[in-house]
C-alpha cells in the first residue's frame, strides 16, 4: 500500500480529435467524458483538453489527455503544433457533410507531414442518427479506412453509439505500441515496439 506522500507513476498518452468544423468533435468528447449531449454549444476556439484515467491492465493505468481542436481554417496552425506531439488521433467527418469526408485526405497529409514518429489513427464517421440526411455511405468510410490502414467506426454522439468503442480502440492501439517497465509505484513507458505490431499513420 502506498504512503500518503508517495505518488503513483502515471503513463500519459496525448490524443487529438481532428476534423473539419462542425463534424461533432466536441460532442464526441463530451459523450465519452461525461456521457452528456447538447444540441447547442459554442464552437471550440483554438484548443481545449480534458483528462481521463483509463485502466490498461491490472496495475497499469494511463492518463489520457484528450485535445479537442477547432476545425476552422484560421485555427489550423494551432492544430498543427498539437499534431506533432500526439500519440493517437481520432479523425472525424460528418456523414451528412460530404465535404468533411473529402477533407479527410488533407488531414491525413498534415498528419504524415508533421508527425516525426508513429501515431495511431482511428477514422470516425459521426452523426449517423441523421440517416435521412446522409451523404457519405458506410462503404465509403470503410474503403477509406482500408486505404490508410485505420480502424473505422460510425458514431452518434446524440445516441451514444460506438463512442466508447472508438476511443477504447485507439487507446488499445497506442498501448500496444509500447513496452512498460515496472517501477516502485506503477509502470513507466520503456520502448516503442516494431511498427509491425501496431497500426498507425507514420
Amino acid at each position: 500500500m502506498l504512503e500518503e506522500d508517495e505518488k503513483k507513476v502515471e503513463i500519459l498518452y496525448k490524443v487529438l480529435l481532428l476534423g473539419d468544423w462542425s463534424v461533432g468533435k466536441t460532442c464526441l468528447l463530451m459523450r465519452y467524458m461525461e456521457n452528456t449531449f447538447t444540441e447547442m454549444h459554442l464552437s471550440t476556439i483554438g484548443i481545449d483538453s480534458k483528462i481521463k484515467i483509463v485502466n490498461l491492465k491490472e496495475g497499469l493505468d494511463a492518463k489520457i489527455q484528450i485535445w479537442d481542436t477547432a476545425g476552422q481554417e484560421r485555427y489550423k496552425t494551432i492544430s498543427k503544433s498539437y499534431i506533432k506531439g500526439a500519440n493517437g488521433i481520432l479523425l472525424v467527418y460528418d456523414v451528412t457533410q460530404r465535404g468533411s469526408f473529402e477533407g479527410i485526405k488533407n488531414w491525413v497529409k498534415q498528419i504524415k507531414d508533421l508527425v516525426s514518429s508513429r501515431v495511431n489513427v482511428v477514422l470516425i464517421g459521426n452523426k449517423i442518427d441523421l440517416e435521412n440526411q446522409r451523404e457519405v455511405k458506410t462503404e465509403e468510410g470503410e474503403q477509406l479506412s482500408k486505404e490508410f490502414n485505420y480502424q473505422f467506426f460510425e458514431t452518434t454522439a446524440k445516441d451514444g453509439i460506438n463512442i466508447n468503442e472508438a476511443f477504447e480502440a485507439l487507446i488499445k492501439e497506442i498501448a500496444e505500441r509500447y513496452s512498460y517497465k515496472p517501477v516502485k509505484h506503477g509502470y513507466k513507458l520503456e520502448n516503442e515496439k516494431a511498427s509491425k505490431e501496431s497500426k498507425g499513420c507514420c
